[in-house]
């Protein structure tokens, strides 16, 4: 567990929600803070990633998220903790693909295994500070790039806004994604984040996804071409998460489609740890949800679980019943609303 923030730099009239500038070692970061909750956000400029997402139990302090430590960790930001992914989130295969009968090449030069396209263009950015504001209602930052420009594989132009509102109901990201350039783009969003509920691994805890479809992938972690992609529940027993149950000893690195919607429209991924009583909840309104176990990070493997919600299928640039979902026509903008709620013991 990492101790309480540093005092804030430079702070907005205090009332029960705090937001301030600050930096971890060299990296600008951004805090939210509900003070009356006990509910503190810190967020890395570069990259536009989550760091801490904190909340106080008694007189001490939980980090809900496994995101990077310190400054070095954010600026070689291995793992993608709390990636934004933006054109693309998950991998391309062989970093190619072809677009309105175009084919384009992400890695030209490129052969071998060290083709690896995955998760966007925007991981060692470093966004700007749109908008920083705090009142009695909510703490919230806007961060904003206009990075994605024309690159070999990716003649495109995107201005991309992430804004993260911090309130009584939790953690909410609002992403804006408009086509700046004068062509159709393929365009869509995903997050990458960690979770920790405990200090021990994932298997004692209850993971619950309420999807009805696996999405089934080859050794290269693509999805097979086709209907051969998409099984249901029913017949996938071992990765069937609707009904909540304990991780246990899977190895968990899959995509789930066809999610069910609670009343409010909104669809819930739950995640409880019994030993401890904590709990939180991943919400999106629509895509998919990706689930990794954290087997083969660099650190601290099988600690955290990412819970990923995804607007469409990673390799989403080479599936053409995706084709549509992904397409953003010159000057059009489109948005994805996701969040974490913590879910009090």
């Amino acid at each position: 567990m990492r101790g309480p923030f540093p005092a804030f730099n430079r702070s907005l009239p205090m009332t029960r929600f705090h937001a301030a500038e600050a930096m971890l070692g060299t990296q600008p970061v951004v805090d939210l803070e509900d003070a009356v909750a006990g509910r503190r956000v810190r967020i890395a400029r570069c990259g536009a990633a989550l760091l801490n997402l904190e909340a106080k139990e008694g007189d001490a302090w939980h980090d809900y998220a496994d995101g990077y430590r310190d400054a070095a960790e954010v600026a070689a930001h291995s793992g993608s903790r709390f990636a934004i992914m933006v054109p693309f989130a998950g991998r391309i295969a062989d970093a190619r693909y072809s677009w309105d009968g175009q084919p384009q090449d992400l890695q030209p030069g490129v052969a071998g295994e060290a083709r690896a396209s995955r998760h966007g263009f925007v991981r060692g950015t470093t966004f700007e500070l749109a908008a920083l504001a705090a009142d009695e209602r909510q703490a919230q930052v806007a961060l904003a790039t206009q990075a994605i420009r024309p690159q070999p594989g990716y003649p495109c132009s995107i201005d991309l806004t992430v804004t993260f509102t911090l309130d009584a109901a939790g953690l909410t990201l609002d992403v804006a994604m408009r086509n700046v350039g004068d062509r159709a783009a393929p365009c869509f969003f995903g997050w990458h984040p960690y979770f920790r509920l405990a200090d021990a691994t994932v298997d004692g805890w209850e993971l619950a996804i309420p999807a009805e479809t696996l999405v089934r992938t080859g050794a290269d972690l693509i999805a097979l071409p086709g209907a051969a992609a998409y099984v249901a529940l029913d017949d996938a027993p071992a990765l069937d998460f609707r009904e909540p149950r304990v991780i246990g000893d899977r190895i968990i690195d899959q995509g789930y489609t066809d999610l069910q919607a609670d009343a409010d429209g909104r669809i819930r991924t739950h995640l409880r740890d019994p030993a401890s009583g904590r709990a939180l909840v991943v919400w999106q309104e629509h895509g998919l949800m990706h689930a990794f176990t954290s087997d083969t990070i660099s650190r601290d493997v099988r600690r955290a679980i990412a819970l990923e919600p995804m607007e469409c299928m990673a390799n989403a640039f080479n599936r053409p019943e995706c084709a549509e979902a992904i397409r953003l026509e010159p000057g059009a903008e489109r948005r994805y609303r996701c969040g974490v709620q913590i879910v009090a013991a």
